[in-house]
């Protein structure tokens, strides 16, 4: 029998208990968990948790952590007393834009098949007997729903770890991480060394003095959140008894930035309505572990009594038992929030061994618990981690300033009704391209990804709209679909499809693989054939050892042994560094570099003319590229189009863009050359069918259900994923990425929303648009294989259904012949 790791768990927590437990239940017995406070009350934010678990989220990965959260506290017990208390939950309105958002709310519910509905100010009175119906026009009810008791299922999840043999030990300080070649070998104590196969962090808002040790930045931001306990209210007397503490569901109130709960005859009252209070570790209170208690220890700071008055008026408002109550205690209690509010998992990119799993909440900590385990034993996640791995973020955005700010943001807005495309508000103008001067003043409307600027349309083409053809005319929008929408984006669509525009593509991240063992390594991680002349570019897949999909990307082959990779982010370069040799050099040329993209029937007499090379197509044809000058400028043109048109996407150093771009607009003016954005770029792209990785597809697809397959070469030998895919065909799949076209021809869906299929949910939409080339809105979803093209289904869009039918793709010239002319 193989021995299995050593595994250290830093911090003893409600994540950090349940990873002991979720590995020694994976037959790993060497398990050693440690925390500086006693236990099993630590003094860590489990400690003081309220334990509310809402299951629904925009995030599919969110929602099944929580699913899987709620299951598995539900099964534990100490003693007879429960973990999880399963008493539903409810969210209530008390504005037109709220009722709206809880119905668009119970359609990522029903996508993610959490069961809820939404009801009328009469049921929601009569679920919680305390709420004033004048109040309310209605809410979000989610019966499976309910209350961790979190200590408690900490002391349930150590004992079962215990028992399989992992150990606990309290009062231990970590003062070090202990590493050699590159790999962790321990921790240093205040009680010791303790070796180490695997080191994992689930340290809470310490993880970043944890990461520290080993040079790591964990970008999270510890700050103070209010909650308080009434005294005896007097509609709860006798309702509940000291062992179930509560029988009304758990209530949010969120257009006031607050949250409910009953002790017994009390309330607890949490709330996020106050300003942003950051919180630095050499702040806390020293709290020995003698003295530490429910009421006092270093995760709970001073309540402020003047932050929560607005918030108590509020509540007395929408709860009129609590006017006869009084505030009996209070306290502002630290947790974690990350630029993005997701959660932190990953291995450190320096020190093979150590890994995160902070700024992870009660709700999800037994379904991250879950996948870091299967990280560990399994090499993967059966859930796709692409929205939580530590890895996501650029290297502006885990700087301190950067951290501080958007976290504190994310605080202000957690319970604000948020458009899919909200961009932030702060900070912006981070990273723009050399052509941004230019876009200004041509009136871009940008949005905002990874600290990039990105033009969603721009204010110069809006004379152009009145001129659209009847049949590009873009039909009116309702008002969800309207925001962050200009009628504008149908006119650049129509400029590139019927003539040239000119798209930024410069935030796309580059990267430049190089050195002896490039094509190896290349061949290795990716489903395509690399080893093809100079000058030739594959669109390729890299998967991970189960098959699934961990990227698409698009490689050119500069030299013999220089590559440029078109990725996905950032995720694409932690990877690649972390499967490189000696013998393989990893760069992100992003920064140094910039991209046009010259795409529509007359690109070729755009530019053709400012080169002395040849763009003819005999010379340059479709997926080769090459070296040339346009206006003197050094260039590399690849032979691409994600928009289905005729064009390039045209290469330059930065040093260079802003002179290519004045160059191809001047040059193109008398052609109707338009700058086009990103609006009508996702148009354009899902009427060719071209996916999109993180949204169309994912670790928890492959290739064959994403409509993939001529994308993996199995007879060019070994890569990885290949032996996990070896038996896949499109024909054996079970479920596919389905093209919806919309019968009513007007209403624009924007993604996550259910799909049904003979009135039953089915599957969900991922990425969504309006075709301005068929003048019809579209969809991309995952369905069951058995939905044919031709099979009508429905989606839910805020509490109605739309008609829509699966249609065969691409919608958009399927002979591929705009492209290849």
């Amino acid at each position: 029998m193989s021995t299995t790791p050593r595994v250290v768990i830093i911090g003893a927590g409600i994540v950090g208990a349940n990873l002991a437990d979720e590995l020694t239940e994976r037959g790993w017995t060497r398990i050693t968990v440690l925390d500086q406070g006693p236990l099993p009350l630590t003094g860590g934010s489990t400690s003081h948790a309220p334990g509310l678990v809402y299951q629904t989220n925009p995030s599919k990965t969110m929602t099944e952590f929580a699913t899987y959260t709620v299951n598995k506290l539900k099964s534990l017990a100490v003693d007879g007393a429960w973990c999880f208390n399963q008493v539903g939950g409810l969210e209530v309105a008390t504005t037109p834009e709220r009722l709206a958002d809880l119905h668009r709310k119970q359609g990522w519910a029903t996508s993610w098949g959490v069961p809820g509905e939404v009801v009328g100010p009469e049921e929601c009175v009569r679920l919680h007997p305390l709420l004033d119906p004048e109040q309310i026009l209605g809410g979000f009810h989610t019966p499976t729903d309910g209350l961790a008791k979190a200590a408690r299922a900490v002391v349930a999840l150590r004992r079962r770890a215990e028992s399989r043999g992992a150990e606990f030990h309290g009062s231990v300080r970590v003062t070090g991480i202990a590493h050699s070649g590159g790999r962790v070998t321990g921790v240093r104590t205040t009680a010791g060394d303790f070796p180490a196969d695997i080191v994992v962090s689930c340290a809470g808002f310490w993880g970043q003095a944890i990461g520290e040790m080993v040079g790591m930045r964990v970008p999270l931001l510890p700050l103070a959140h209010q909650y308080v306990r009434t005294g005896q209210v007097a509609d709860l007397v006798g309702r509940n008894d000291e062992l179930t503490e509560a029988g009304l569901p758990i209530l949010r109130h969120q257009d006031r930035d607050l949250y409910y709960r009953e002790h017994v005859d009390c309330l607890g009252i949490g709330s996020y309505a106050h300003r942003p209070m950051p919180v630095r570790l050499s702040d806390l209170p020293e709290v020995s572990d003698d003295d530490l208690t429910e009421a006092a220890m270093p995760s709970m700071l001073p309540f402020t009594e003047e932050d929560f008055a607005p918030s108590w008026e509020h509540s007395r408002q929408l709860l009129p038992s609590l006017r006869s109550a009084k505030i009996e205690t209070g306290f502002n209690g630290i947790f974690s929030f990350t630029p993005d509010g997701g959660p932190l998992i990953g291995e450190s990119p320096d020190v093979a061994g150590f890994w995160i799993a902070e700024a992870v909440w009660v709700t999800h900590s037994s379904g991250v618990a879950r996948s870091v385990a299967q990280l560990l034993v399994d090499g993967r996640s059966e859930i796709s981690l692409h929205g939580c791995d530590v890895h996501r973020f650029d290297e502006i955005e885990t700087t301190d300033a950067y951290v501080d700010e958007t976290a504190q943001r994310n605080f202000v807005e957690i319970y604000d009704v948020l458009h899919p495309l909200q961009p932030k508000l702060s900070p912006r103008d981070l990273r723009v391209s050399p052509f941004h001067a230019r876009q200004k003043e041509l009136g871009a409307f940008f949005l905002e990804a990874h600290g990039w600027e990105r033009p969603h349309w721009y204010e110069a083409n809006a004379h152009l709209v009145k001129d659209l053809p009847p049949e590009w005319q873009p039909p009116s929008r309702d008002a969800w679909s309207a925001m962050f929408h200009s009628p504008i984006a149908a006119a650049e669509a129509w400029k590139t499809r019927t003539a040239v525009a000119l798209y930024d593509m410069t935030p796309l991240k580059r990267l430049e693989v190089s050195g002896p063992g490039a094509l190896a390594f290349l061949d290795r991680l990716t489903t395509g054939k690399m080893d093809k002349s100079v000058g030739s570019v594959t669109y390729t897949l890299a998967l991970d050892d189960a098959g699934g999909i961990r990227s698409d990307l698009t490689v050119a082959r500069l030299g013999e042994d220089r590559f440029q990779v078109g990725a996905n982010g950032n995720l694409d370069l932690a990877y690649f560094r972390s499967e490189a040799g000696g013998d393989v050099q990893v760069r992100d040329i992003t920064g140094g570099t910039c991209c046009i993209g010259v795409w529509g029937p007359l690109a070729r007499d755009l530019v053709q003319p400012l080169s002395r090379d040849d763009f003819s197509h005999e010379a340059l044809k479709y997926f080769r590229c090459t070296p040339a000058h346009i206006a003197g400028i050094p260039v590399t043109a690849m032979r691409l189009s994600y928009v289905g048109e005729l064009g390039w996407e045209i290469y330059t150093s930065a040093e260079y863009g802003q002179r290519l771009w004045d160059v191809l607009f001047e040059a193109g003016r008398p052609l109707g050359v338009v700058a086009a954005g990103r609006a009508a770029f996702n148009s354009l792209r899902l009427e060719k069918g071209y996916r999109s990785w993180g949204a169309d597809m994912t670790t928890e697809h492959n290739p064959y259900e994403a409509g993939l397959g001529f994308a993996v070469r199995k007879q060019k030998g070994d890569f990885v994923g290949r032996d996990a895919i070896a038996g896949v065909t499109d024909e054996t799949v079970t479920r596919r990425l389905s093209c919806l076209t919309v019968d009513d021809g007007r209403s624009v869906v924007l993604g996550s929303e259910p799909v049904f299929v003979d009135g039953e949910p089915a599957g969900y939409v991922t990425s969504a648009a309006f075709a301005h080339t068929l003048g019809v809105p579209i969809a991309y979803a995952w369905l069951p294989a058995t939905a044919t093209p031709g099979t009508p289904v429905e989606i839910g869009y805020f509490g109605r259904r739309v008609r829509a039918t699966v249609a065969a793709e691409p919608l958009v010239d399927p002979e591929m012949l705009r492209i290849r002319r």
